[in-house]
């Protein structure tokens, strides 16, 4: 519920209200007065109290987690969502039990739906924010895997004397294998290739 009508003697009071009901911020919050109070006669008949509308700002972080609840229940699946805030980054991390289906091969079902709440996200909002998300610590374990065979190809290539090329990889897992093996005096890396399709080749230096 992402919206309340509370009332009291005072706007403040019908406002406080609203926000020691639901755990809300005063900044995290838009109101609306619907009804000043009055007195009524003599002070007391007909005397009406405040009516205030309290409304939970939008947010990329709100919406993001809105957004993975509801795919997580439209999969009759069951879950832990931790939302963390750090500076432009939204870090989305699920936990729960049976949730390979949400990482899928090689994590291309995750990584689709970190694309779509990025869209959906951030859609029409002013401030856009990066959303990444992770399910039961797959992706970490993901980068130490992709470390690991990027140091094994490399022997490889130097071994051979010829170049090794990898599979297809998104732009992240690129990522981590060039950073992996950007240190290295006796081979380079360098992408070739179009999206969705494009892979590292490992080489070694002549």
């Amino acid at each position: 519920m992402n919206v309340v009508e509370r009332t009291g003697k005072t706007v403040d009071e019908a406002v406080e209200q609203a926000l020691q009901e639901m755990q809300w911020k005063q900044d995290e919050v838009e109101i609306e007065v619907i009804e000043e109070p009055t007195k009524g006669l003599f002070g007391l008949l007909g005397a009406r109290p405040a009516r205030v509308r309290v409304k939970l700002k939008e947010t990329t972080a709100r919406r993001a987690r809105d957004i993975v609840n509801k795919v997580i229940q439209a999969m009759n699946l069951t879950a832990d969502i931790t939302v963390t805030e750090k500076d432009e980054k939204i870090i989305i991390n699920i936990n729960g039990k049976d949730l390979g289906i949400l990482i899928g091969r090689r994590g291309e079902t995750l990584d689709a739906l970190q694309y779509l709440v990025n869209l959906s996200a951030n859609k029409n909002l002013e401030k856009r924010k990066r959303v990444l998300i992770d399910i039961e610590g797959y992706r970490k374990r993901r980068e130490e895997t992709l470390r690991k065979l990027a140091f094994k190809l490399a022997e490889k290539a130097k071994q051979r004397g010829r170049n090794i090329v990898l599979e297809p990889m998104n732009s992240m897992e690129r990522r981590i294998i060039h950073t992996a093996l950007q240190n290295r005096d006796d081979i380079y890396t360098f992408s070739e290739g179009e999206e969705p399709y494009r892979k590292i080749i490992i080489s070694p230096k002549k």
